[in-house]
Formats: structure tokens, C-alpha cells, sequence
């Protein structure tokens, strides 16, 4: 093999080893009629993903890529204004008053998105979250070579349905719902103190009307049973304000599974993820270099 060929093969093995090394594709849809922040945070002992928060305009996507074992939370600020420093301010789910939210969390309410990646064969754990409050419907599906995977999430416009007393206003009117937790502090809605455990800490009356809106997602602290999905996925597509009804991308893939109901309602894809395509397209130009 001549030292060209020798150092194109190297550079192809580099690839491959970054593209194995980044074991999962994120894929952000705006569906919302007015611009959004996304905004990510990494859980404890796993890195940041390389944009922290960024503006989606309607129509728009964003591609992150996440290493194996990575887990944190997607979540979407509305009106907000930032300098061209990147400071600025957001009506809902802030992080810091910064574009990048660089490690800082999403202020509540915010209707969140949480993942946990499993390394090699382990399966990914995933919820959509009411637990902070929220402030945009949100839609969240896993895409696998084969087989099926459930949907999450939340579609309802749990804005306009929101009990006064847990209401945020804004431009135009209500732009988020608190929690019971963040509205009045008290430990039986926080799980807190002796309402800490499972046994002691049920739904309230405020955390049943988020359940009975959006029965796939967290209501409150200990409402696992219903709202923890597993699956071993190469690509998660959430989508912002999908429509109830579903909403068809270009590439076939819906959101209009009844994802508001308790069924078993989950996505068959029976095309390969664009991880694994690449990856064999990678491998094979690899082979035709060394071998031809």
C-alpha cells in the first residue's frame, strides 16, 4: 500500500472511531409557529453535548450527537432575547440568561425531555417530564433499525387548561403551568421531607390534571410505573408542539400516534438509522482501501 493510500486509510479509521465513538443522533424539531431555544443539560459524570442552546426557527431541525452512556434533558425556551454577546433573558425555561446554557438547568416550568444511554447493548431509559412544570408540548421517538420502541410525551396544551393559581403570564397570555411543587412549596407535592418516599408521596389534585392531559408523562416525583420507557435506539426525534393529530415529516416518519392514550402505541421503522448507515458506508470504504 502506498503512504497516500496508508494515510487516507488512517484518516478513515479516525472517522469510523468518531463516528462509534458517538453512539446516538438527537434530531430537534420545531413544529411550534414561533422561534425556540433548545436548551440541553448533562447529568452528573457525563459531558456536555457540543451546543448547550441555540434558536430554532419554525420548520427547523438541529442534529446533536451524544457519546454512549450520556444522559441529560432537552427542553425548549420561548421569548427570548439575547445580545449579540449571547446574554439575554427568556420568558420560559431560562438558563442563566445565556444562549449557551453552558451547564446550567432549565428554570421552571419547562416541559422536559430526560434520557439515560446505555453503553454497548444496554437499553436507553427515557421520560418526557411534568415534574417542573410546562411550558410546550413536546413529542419523543425513538428510531431503531428494527423492531418497535414506545413514544413519549406530551401534546396537550396543558397552557390553556391550566388552574389559576399555577398560571405564568406573558405576552398574549398564559405562557407556562407550575408544578404544585414550584406554585406552594409544600413537601406533600415536593415529595419531600416525610412525604420522601413512594409510600407517602401520592398524586394530587394538581398532578392528576397534568396525568389525566398527558398520561405518558411524570406528574410528580414517584409516577414511574406509567411514564419510564426502555429501548435501544440510534436516534431520538423530539419534536415541539407536534400536532395532536400527528404531524408527517418528509420522510414518512408521524408523531400521530395516540400518545395521549395508555395504549401500547410505539414506532416501527424497519430502515436502518442513518448511524448505522453511515457507520457501513464507512467500514466498506475502509475495505475497498486496504483490500483493492
Amino acid at each position: 500500500m502506498g503512504p497516500s493510500r496508508q494515510l487516507f486509510a488512517s484518516v478513515l479509521v479516525l472517522l469510523l472511531s468518531f463516528h462509534l465513538s458517538m453512539c446516538c443522533t438527537f434530531t430537534i424539531y420545531n413544529n411550534c409557529p414561533h422561534a425556540i431555544w433548545p436548551g440541553t443539560l448533562a447529568g452528573a459524570g457525563t459531558p456536555q453535548l457540543p451546543t448547550t442552546g441555540f434558536r430554532l426557527e419554525p420548520g427547523r431541525s438541529e442534529r446533536i450527537a451524544a457519546p454512549p452512556g450520556w444522559s441529560g434533558r432537552f427542553w425548549a425556551r420561548t421569548g427570548c432575547e439575547f445580545d449579540a454577546e449571547g446574554a439575554g433573558t427568556c420568558q420560559t425555561g431560562d438558563c442563566g440568561g445565556r444562549m449557551e446554557c453552558g451547564g446550567a438547568g432549565a428554570l421552571p416550568p419547562a416541559t422536559l425531555f430526560e434520557i439515560t444511554l446505555g453503553k454497548s447493548k444496554d437499553r436507553d431509559f427515557y421520560d418526557v417530564s411534568l415534574v417542573d412544570g410546562y411550558n410546550l408540548p413536546i413529542a419523543a421517538a425513538p428510531r431503531v433499525p428494527r423492531g418497535r420502541c414506545n413514544i413519549t410525551g406530551c401534546v396537550a396544551d396543558l397552557n390553556s387548561a391550566c388552574p389559576k393559581e399555577l398560571q405564568v403570564d406573558g405576552d398574549g397570555g398564559v405562557v407556562a403551568c407550575k408544578s404544585a411543587c414550584e406554585a406552594f412549596g409544600l413537601d406533600e407535592y415536593c415529595c419531600s421531607g416525610e412525604f420522601g418516599n413512594p409510600t407517602t408521596c401520592k398524586p394530587s389534585y394538581y398532578s392528576s390534571i397534568f396525568k389525566t392531559a398527558c398520561p405518558r408523562a411524570y406528574s410528580y416525583a414517584y409516577d414511574d410505573g406509567t411514564s419510564t420507557f426502555t429501548c435501544k435506539a440510534y436516534d431520538y426525534t423530539i419534536v415541539f408542539c407536534p400536532n395532536a393529530n400527528g404531524m408527517k415529516r418528509s420522510d414518512g416518519f408521524s408523531t400521530g400516534q395516540a400518545i395521549n392514550g395508555h395504549g401500547d402505541e410505539s414506532e416501527p421503522l424497519a430502515m436502518a438509522s442513518s448511524a448505522t448507515v453511515v457507520s457501513f458506508h464507512l467500514c466498506f470504504l475502509l475495505l475497498s482501501v486496504l483490500f483493492f
